[in-house]
């Protein structure tokens, strides 16, 4: 049921961002371009990310509009890094972001852009328009620039250095990128409007001095470019039809369509189009890559590629299919206004992937011991068991031993149960999946009450659980042979944060993280079809939810990761919360 609430949410998340005639927004603005002849029919788009940090699932929903609209109108998508910030970038990011977009199913070509590959060029347009009066070099720190700006009531206030002249500016600014001033001290400013309703048409900063280090072009530079000079020329000298941004830049627009036309004579016609997009929200979890990089550095989480971040690397690690991740980027669709998608829409759609190629197996994570009295000892069977139970099409089996003495999950059991608990209790009758029913006799208990082993009889005319006589018996139990079980570490993750929008207000996002996100159960018994289980090795461990086989393991040692329960539990849990901690249900 609650899957097919979630379903239903997806469809009509995206019935809300897709107009009537059955496309978004932004592929009406190409079709209606295409069918102008505005760019002679060329789409091109682009993903610019900064290599200051690993993607999370929100660029997955950028990757797969921009690589998807190149893809669809047999146009070109450029993987173009920002890279004007030489002290926050590192090739250990780009390498990852690069594996991310492989992951997700694009490829970009045979080139990779940069922003450094035009500093020349940038340069050099930027003296052009301080030659023409458009720009001039600032000696106002960076508090004065922002008293200076004004508010949104109220309008800025004039640079005094904003008349200097075109020569002075020139001179300045060509002693700037000489490296003899320290940084902070000079800006190179825009001069636009400093009454301007938008803020961003304040004469907004377009280089900064910054002596430091570049990955790629060493200390040859120490002056860089601000994004919102760089990003709009890079656009046009690529070509780009189509820029596509999120909702955060709609502001910044008239300062992307000002640049390109102050420089207009000096770029190929015609300028390519800023369009914005709302970006994903997500649920639980938070999307600030400077709050990711708090949860990183602080050790909160194992890494970047922890399980439980929402960055692209973890969420492979975690054994997200790139397939589920475009079919969710699908169904919540591409909106103009902010929205939050709920996480369980995510997982039904890693669900709704891995119910069609994940095979069935068993695994018990928390043991407990069954005997069968009746069983004859030293015996085993194996049984044939199906990988694709529901699917006809798929009779593939795997053979699973059968022996005297068995284990079961520890939560299949109860000495007295309530009503409805259908599994195993004193005197009562369970189906074992493929195998038999058996029947609890007797129950041994440790010197604190603690039970550790079940005596059980078992009926030998009901092999592959079938009741000749009739008999009904509801409950069915998976399990392993305790003498060919496979021992490993199953890591069961949850959600990272307890509270729906983690910081809101002002709350502490860390203080928020969930005790529960990570719970480690090292003593987990599999049945041996599992031995020989590779990293990347996906499953369903029946009634337990979908598993990944992780990186940790080692041949002495299989370490399992699970992707996502079998049914969304989370709804229930925090209405269970609301009702108070003894209707907490367990997970």
């Amino acid at each position: 049921m609650a899957d097919n609430h979630r379903e239903q949410a997806g469809k009509d998340a995206q019935a809300e961002s897709t107009p009537s005639e059955g496309i978004d927004f932004i592929r009406r603005i190409v079709n209606e371009d295409k069918s102008s002849g505005k760019y002679s029919g060329k789409v091109a788009t682009r993903f610019p990310p900064e290599p200051n940090g690993y993607l999370h699932i929100g660029h997955a929903k950028s990757i797969c509009l921009n690589f998807g609209l190149a893809r669809e109108y047999g146009g070109t998508c450029n993987l173009r890094y920002d890279d004007t910030n030489p002290a926050t970038e590192d090739v250990e990011y780009t390498d990852s972001i690069e594996a991310d977009v492989r992951w997700l199913g694009f490829s970009w070509g045979a080139k990779i852009y940069w922003a450094s590959d035009y500093y020349e060029q940038l340069y050099e347009f930027a003296e052009e328009l301080i030659r023409r009066g458009k720009a001039y070099v600032c000696d106002l720190s960076a508090d004065d620039i922002r008293a200076f700006r004004g508010t949104l009531k109220e309008p800025g206030r004039n640079s005094p250095f904003r008349d200097r002249s075109a020569d002075e500016n020139l001179e300045l600014f060509r002693a700037m990128r000489a490296g003899k001033f320290v940084d902070g001290t000079r800006v190179l400013r825009a001069k636009i409007d400093m009454a301007s309703p938008n803020l961003n048409l304040r004469d907004p900063a377009m280089y900064r001095i910054k002596h430091a280090t570049h990955h790629r072009t060493g200390d040859a530079w120490c002056i860089y470019p601000m994004y919102d000079y760089a990003h709009p020329i890079s656009d046009a000298l690529e070509g780009i039809t189509h820029s596509i941004c999120t909702l955060e830049f709609e502001a910044h627009r008239p300062l992307y369509d000002w640049v390109l036309r102050e420089l207009a004579h000096k770029l190929a016609p015609p300028a390519p189009q800023q369009i914005e997009f709302a970006r994903l929200n997500l649920t639980y979890t938070v999307m600030s890559k400077r709050k990711l990089k708090q949860l990183v550095e602080g050790k909160h989480v194992r890494g970047w590629d922890d399980p439980r971040m929402p960055t692209l690397a973890g969420l492979r690690r975690r054994g997200y299919t790139p397939e589920a991740l475009r079919a969710f980027c699908d169904r919540i669709g591409i909106a103009k206004a902010d929205s939050t998608v709920d996480m369980a829409l995510l997982e039904f759609s890693i669900r709704e992937d891995l119910n069609a190629k994940a095979p069935r197996v068993m695994a018990v994570l928390r043991p407990l011991k069954v005997v069968i009295d009746n069983y004859p000892e030293g015996q085993v069977e194996q049984i044939d068991a199906r990988y694709f139970p529901d699917d006809e099409a798929r009779p593939a089996t795997r053979p699973v031993p059968f022996s005297r003495e068995l284990y079961i999950e520890r939560e299949d059991f109860m000495e007295e149960p309530p009503k409805k608990f259908f599994r195993l209790a004193p005197g009562r009758e369970v189906r074992l999946r493929w195998a038999y029913i058996i029947r609890c006799e007797r129950v041994v208990k440790d010197a604190a009450g603690v039970v550790t082993e079940l005596h059980c009889t078992y009926d030998p005319n009901t092999r592959g659980g079938s009741t000749p006589d009739g008999r009904k018996v509801q409950g069915t139990l998976h399990w392993v042979s305790a003498a060919h079980a496979v021992p490993a570490e199953a890591r069961l993750y949850d959600r990272l944060f307890t509270a729906e929008n983690p910081g809101a207000g002002d709350a502490d996002f860390l203080a928020q993280r969930n005790p529960q996100s990570l719970e480690s159960l090292p003593g987990c018994l599999l049945e041996p079809s599992l031995k020989a289980a590779k990293p990347g090795e996906r499953v369903q461990f029946e009634r337990q939810g979908y598993f990944i086989v992780d990186s940790d393991s080692t041949p002495d040692g299989l370490v399992w990761n699970r992707i996502v329960a079998l049914k969304d539990g989370w709804a229930k849990i925090v209405k269970a919360e609301q009702r108070g901690p003894a209707a907490r249900p367990s997970r």
